[in-house]
């Protein structure tokens, strides 16, 4: 049966998604929120000092909406980084 699977591997049979081109996953990077290797460690004192640039490029690396002025940008993002405890 080993012998059987291992045929079938390789003679090139992808699943669907794959074959299609389709890339959508929490790794992917293809849609949605994707979760890079590490968490950011920022501290509310870095976001209130955080250039504009750089919060968008967090928010990207995210995949998380980076829209509106500055300031609710910041707030988003402390929302979604940092503990309840650390506000």
């Amino acid at each position: 049966m080993a012998k059987s699977n291992a045929a079938a591997g390789a003679g090139g049979q992808q699943p669907a998604e794959r074959k299609e081109g389709r890339r959508c996953g929490v790794f992917s990077g293809g849609c949605g929120f994707r979760m890079p290797l590490h968490y950011p460690r920022y501290k509310k004192a870095d976001y209130e000092a955080m250039p504009e640039w750089r919060v968008d490029c967090l928010l990207r690396e995210y995949g998380l909406p980076a829209d509106g002025d500055l300031d609710s940008k910041r707030r988003f993002a402390m929302g979604a980084f940092l503990w309840p405890d650390q506000y």
